[in-house]
């Protein structure tokens, strides 16, 4: 391991958004990303990842990153993984939170009857509907609708393709969800979690497992699943929405970086002592 540069109370707790702001939609990262993410953390800062997606497409990003942080928080918050050497693919489930969507599964399809949908399980593996063909489907198979039922599940996607994102948002609207957490996407999918449960949650109980300072948080996103943690981190911290997020996204973090276009992330990871 490289000698840290950075004095123990100038060290960061890092947490970065996946899509959009590391990666671009293509699955690629810019090099000059991948380095500053090694140079932050080579400098002693803690660095690790903050994403909507499972565990299964978070962990090929680790290893384009070259990072093998403690702490991973995955599918919007339900999910914490931590490392452990013994386990087949270097980490285990140390948080999990589930609950049950046979509700607000039940609820949507009123609205979406042509909706696309998938749950996914507590151990990783996922169930989804007929026409769901934009996800990685590896871990996963296709069953009928009412077989999403009655499972105890730790994220809900929903899609619909033939509804732009200004409709989708309208019927989102209508839909009245309660009782859980949910996020909407570039185009139009729902992403949904348990009640209460988002990026920050997860965080902030990382930051305490870890005992690092509230007031050296840097959070980096540029989705609405961002909002949670951009609070959690500018309220004492830096929030960094990257450049070409929506306004609202913009608008809830406290600084703006560049585009993932121009490799963005690079300048603000470089920011650091």
């Amino acid at each position: 391991m490289p000698r840290p540069d950075v004095a123990v109370d100038e060290q960061w707790f890092v947490a970065l958004d996946v899509d959009g702001t590391i990666m671009h939609e293509d699955g690629s990262i810019d090099p000059v990303v991948v380095d500053a993410v090694a140079a932050a953390r080579d400098r002693g800062h803690v660095v690790t990842l903050a994403t909507g997606r499972s565990w299964a497409t978070t962990a090929p990003v680790l290893g384009q990153l070259g990072l093998t942080p403690e702490y991973v928080v995955c599918a919007n918050g339900a999910i914490t993984m931590q490392r452990d050497d013994a386990a087949p693919d270097g980490y285990i489930r140390r948080h999990v939170e589930t609950f049950d969507p046979t509700q607000v599964l039940e609820r949507i399809r009123g609205f979406l009857p042509a909706g696309k949908f998938m749950v996914e399980l507590p151990d990783g593996y996922r169930l989804y509907t007929e026409g769901m063909t934009e996800w990685n489907l590896e871990n996963a198979r296709e069953v009928r609708f009412d077989e999403l039922l009655d499972h105890r599940a730790t994220r809900v996607v929903v899609t619909s393709l033939e509804h732009g994102l200004d409709e989708f948002f309208g019927i989102v609207d209508q839909m009245g969800l309660h009782h859980v957490s949910y996020a909407i996407g570039w185009t139009a999918w729902l992403d949904i979690a348990p009640d209460g449960v988002n990026k920050a949650t997860a965080l902030e109980r990382v930051r305490g497992w870890l005992d690092l300072p509230i007031d050296r948080v840097l959070a980096a996103g540029d989705g609405r699943n961002d909002l949670e943690m951009f609070a959690w981190a500018g309220a004492a911290g830096r929030a960094v929405a990257m450049g070409q997020a929506p306004d609202e996204v913009r608008e809830a973090a406290n600084e703006v970086g560049g585009s993932v276009d121009d490799a963005g992330l690079a300048a603000v990871l470089d920011s650091l002592p």
